[in-house]
């Protein structure tokens, strides 16, 4: 991702930013809906991020991790929206359903039964939204903890507390029913 920054911002390579909307948007649009309900007003939110990013292409150099930078900007894009927003409903966090298993074709994979799949969706979505979010962010987004604090204005602890909450949650549902 640093290398598609560095063109854009020295050379304003439009394929450069193509490029990184195409491989990066479908994450930062589930992210941004984990924040705010609905698809377009997520979309609308990362596109205005991103535009943001075109527009201020020459000052990206003073940044270190673009990755944490734009997850960080989306988030506060998504909390200075909902604030905007005076319904309750509207000010609640929501992650999306999307999928937590990536199954894939080899072996070990399909073994996995259909049940077991829906007791761990379902033992996610029970998660309290902030632990449900912190988990979708390491275990699925790949972020370390440390990242996730940083995006998420949280103390390294708070998420790894978080985080070892989930897992032990989800470890009770799963193993000990």
């Amino acid at each position: 991702m640093q290398q598609l920054i560095t063109r854009i911002r020295e050379n304003a390579d439009e394929f450069a930013f193509n490029e990184l909307y195409q491989k990066h948007a479908h994450n930062f649009f589930r992210f941004a809906q984990s924040f705010v309900r609905e698809r377009e007003i997520a979309e609308e939110i990362v596109n205005d991020v991103l535009v943001r990013l075109w527009t201020e292409r020459s000052k990206t150099y003073q940044i270190k991790n673009i990755q944490v930078y734009l997850y960080t900007s989306i988030k506060n894009a998504c909390l200075n929206h909902i604030r905007s927003i005076s319904s309750r409903r509207n000010n609640e966090m929501k992650v999306t359903e999307a999928y937590y298993f990536h199954l894939s074709v080899d072996p070990s994979q399909i073994l996995i039964s259909k049940e077991l799949s829906v007791h761990m969706l379902s033992a996610i979505n029970d998660l309290p939204p902030r632990c449900k979010l912190i988990f979708k962010m390491v275990k699925e987004d790949g972020f370390s903890c440390k990242e996730v604090a940083c995006i998420l204005g949280l103390s390294d602890k708070t998420v790894f507390a978080q985080l070892s909450i989930a897992l032990k949650k989800l470890h009770m549902v799963l193993y000990c029913k």
